[in-house]
């Protein structure tokens, strides 16, 4: 379900579906609009944001129901996500199925996926404003936290499943190269915030060069990675790289092990690093087409699922 939501999230910022709903009510706004006066008086809220009035001025009262279910569907599943944690959480405590350890675990899992929510309206919030645009830094916030818990499932499920050992030497690569694939995805949550991904459409040379004009244009420099379109793209253009390289060596590494699960944890990870920079290119060769995005969002979960499939692989295997 977090897999899916991610998924979602990317799938709203495509159709620039997510500053639709100008509220957050977590309670009441599970609750869509019900008869033509709701959808009318939803559609007033909207048109008193600069989105419309900037963006959308010619906008009808059905583009806008396209654009709210959406955002209204990406809403209702975080809190579908919550109901179906909590309910076998409590039932599982209240049973005494849960030792300490694992509790405390899974109470922080879930009060981050509500931080989350709150996070997601901070983000929408900051598009509501003069510039018609979620703000980048938020945006990578929300995703990077999203990213985050989707990776605490995973290691808490894989442990109860199979308790890890300690960390061997290429275990340690694997949680390095874990954090890349995080970096990597966080840096492409600033190429979406700032529409990074339709300009300098060719591969691998960048207006003809591998390191374009106007990568250091703003002042102070620190800024550059953040706001400035053309090292934003080329930044996660290097770390995707890296990360494909990094994928390589570890599977080189991997072959040598004596488990076959581990030979075959590496090359699944170099098989999904090599997939995701293959959609990557086309996604940006063809200017972010939605079907494209949505596939390259949805390929660096799996790469960080498989990276992180190893690293708990190389703690078990005997």
């Amino acid at each position: 379900m977090v897999f899916a939501m991610v998924i979602l999230g990317g799938v709203t910022r495509l159709t620039d579906s997510g500053l639709s709903i100008v509220e957050w009510q977590p309670l009441l706004g599970t609750i869509p609009p019900l008869d033509g006066d709701d959808w009318r008086a939803a559609f007033a809220r909207y048109r008193q944001y600069p989105e419309y009035q900037k963006i959308n001025p010619n906008m009808t009262l059905e583009d806008f129901r396209a654009i709210y279910w959406m955002e209204y569907l990406h809403r209702l599943w975080g809190r579908l996500i919550g109901l179906v944690f909590l309910v076998p959480f409590l039932g599982f405590w209240l049973a005494g199925r849960l030792a300490s350890p694992l509790r405390g675990r899974l109470i922080a899992i879930f009060l981050l996926g509500g931080l989350q929510g709150a996070l997601g309206w901070y983000m929408v919030q900051s598009g509501l404003v003069d510039r018609p645009d979620v703000s980048a830094y938020r945006l990578a916030g929300h995703l990077g936290l999203a990213v985050a818990i989707y990776a605490a499932i995973l290691w808490t499920a894989w442990g109860i499943a199979r308790p890890r050992g300690a960390a061997r030497g290429l275990a340690r690569g694997a949680d390095a190269l874990g954090a890349l694939v995080f970096l990597a995805i966080i840096a492409g949550a600033f190429v979406a915030g700032l529409d990074a991904g339709l300009i300098y459409n060719t591969f691998p040379l960048m207006d003809g060069q591998l390191l374009p004009n106007g990568y250091w244009e703003l002042s102070p420099a620190w800024r550059n990675a953040f706001e400035n379109v053309t090292a934003v793209q080329f930044n996660h253009r290097f770390l995707a790289m890296a990360v494909v390289a990094a994928a390589l060596c570890f599977w080189v590494r991997a072959r040598r092990a004596r488990a076959q699960a581990e030979r075959r944890a590496g090359f699944l990870v170099a098989l999904a690093a090599l997939a995701q920079a293959a959609l990557g290119i086309a996604t940006l060769v063809y200017a972010v087409p939605l079907a494209l995005g949505t596939l390259h969002q949805a390929g660096a979960l799996v790469l960080l699922t498989a990276v992180l499939r190893a690293a708990h692989i190389l703690r078990t295997a005997p």
